[in-house]
């Protein structure tokens, strides 16, 4: 598609090359490139008239998406930009017929290269292409101003040296270190999208290693930072402390969603201040501190309420696989028939090969699994119409007598609705004034 917008625009008499991540990406060999982003001398009424379907991203700052059946392309007019204000766009925007102008205002010199697609050639103004071949993430220009000018820079450096394998040019590294307090300043939305790529798009442990050399990581997750240099006992966790743990738990992911690869950063996370040395190192309530933690980052980081229930219950649960073998059929079957139980199951695979490495359990888990999803599903004894029936008052205790009905009658204990009721009156009697 995006070959076909610069051809078009190229036809009307405009300057047209791609831009950004799909160059740097094309010039790695990192595979097949899904979107394209194109940098014109066109503005944006002149794109708009070549493209009538077309529509403005952003009127100010010459974005416009032009749409056909094979996908989206952005294309964006050269210009130059000044004052940043609130730290994350310019004040004011100016259109210009020249490229090498456009390429400075942008963030970093391997997303700075324009490739013209039908000459084959490319225009590099700021030593994109070196800095590819050393592997180096360096800012365009004075990196103090870039991060001034967009402070969620700073984790986008991260995020690339990260998933590229890079290393951040020190002057880069330096004005982040230098910059970080700005961070505070970012909402967290975008603090949260850029945290869950640089957790999802590879070498999450390496960039959980830069955010703590820069400072990043002290300011935006201290609960995390905290696990640094926390002891665990060596026979259960010969890898050392609860950082290096989470480190090697994280890389052993595969292809994490970002609940999945958020689960696996926290599902330590209450060991800091559950530490405690008796007869050997013990952390008694890490979970439940835990998946409180886990709670409160999330909230903080402004998570959808689906989202931040998938990763507390990732934190809740992690511990739960090593009884798997001891539990009744009802509870086991239960367990492993929740919403999102593949995940569950691979941040277990994932913390044992962070660990002792033995995975006879998560064999036993993948088994039953796939064993619970081929069976037909249970058919309920009791629904809350039935309590309320038999004179319950609605409330949080529904929950827990509908659960137990569920998993006596898996385990084969309550045979029919008669039964069932039966035993709630017993087992949870109304109480009477």
């Amino acid at each position: 598609m995006s070959l076909q917008v610069i051809r078009a625009l190229r036809r009307h008499g405009h300057r047209a090359y791609w831009v950004g991540g799909c160059v740097r990406d094309g010039l790695l060999g990192r595979g097949a490139v899904r979107e394209r982003d194109v940098a014109t001398s066109a503005r944006p009424e002149q794109v708009l008239a070549i493209f009538p379907r077309a529509r403005r991203l952003g009127a100010r700052f010459g974005v416009v998406a032009v749409r056909d059946a094979e996908g989206l392309t952005e294309v964006a007019t050269f210009r130059r930009e000044a004052g940043y204000s609130d730290g994350r766009r310019p004040d004011s925007v100016t259109f210009t017929d020249d490229p090498a102008v456009d390429v400075r205002r942008r963030d970093f010199t391997v997303n700075a290269i324009l490739q013209d697609p039908i000459g084959g050639t490319r225009l590099d103004f700021v030593g994109g292409e070196e800095d590819l071949r050393r592997r180096l993430i360096r800012a365009v220009g004075d990196p103090l101003a870039r991060f001034r000018e967009d402070r969620l820079r700073m984790l986008r450096a991260v995020r690339f040296a990260a998933s590229l394998g890079f290393a951040v040019e020190p002057g880069t590294l330096e004005a982040i270190r230098r910059s970080a307090p700005g961070i505070d300043a970012v909402a967290p939305e975008r603090v949260r999208d850029e945290l869950s790529r640089i957790l999802t798009e590879g070498g999450a442990s390496r960039g959980l290693e830069l955010l703590h050399e820069t400072g990043l990581l002290q300011r935006l997750l201290p609960e995390v930072s905290a696990m640094r240099g926390v002891r665990q006992p060596p026979e259960f966790h010969p890898e050392g402390d609860v950082w290096v743990h989470t480190m090697l738990v994280l890389d052993c992911l595969r292809e994490p969603s970002a609940p999945l690869a958020w689960g696996a950063l926290l599902h330590d996370v209450g060991k800091p201040e559950t530490f405690r040395v008796m007869d050997r190192i013990r952390f008694h309530g890490h979970v439940e501190r835990g998946a409180d933690i886990a709670r409160g980052i999330c909230a903080r980081l402004r998570f959808s309420n689906a989202d931040a229930d998938r990763v507390v219950a990732l934190v809740r649960d992690h511990m739960k696989f090593m009884a798997l073998r001891q539990m009744r059929p009802g509870r086991l079957r239960r367990f492993l028939s929740q919403p999102h139980v593949e995940e569950h199951v691979e941040l277990h695979r994932a913390d044992c090969l962070g660990s002792h490495s033995k995975l006879d359990n998560y064999a036993f888990a993948k088994e039953k699994v796939e064993q619970f999803a081929n069976e037909a599903p249970v058919e309920r004894l009791l629904t809350g119409r039935d309590l309320v029936a038999a004179g319950y008052e609605p409330g949080p205790l529904f929950g827990t007598i509908l659960t137990t009905v569920e998993e006596r009658h898996m385990d084969g204990q309550l045979a029919g609705r008669d039964e069932a009721l039966a035993f709630v009156s017993e087992r949870f009697p109304i109480a009477t004034s």
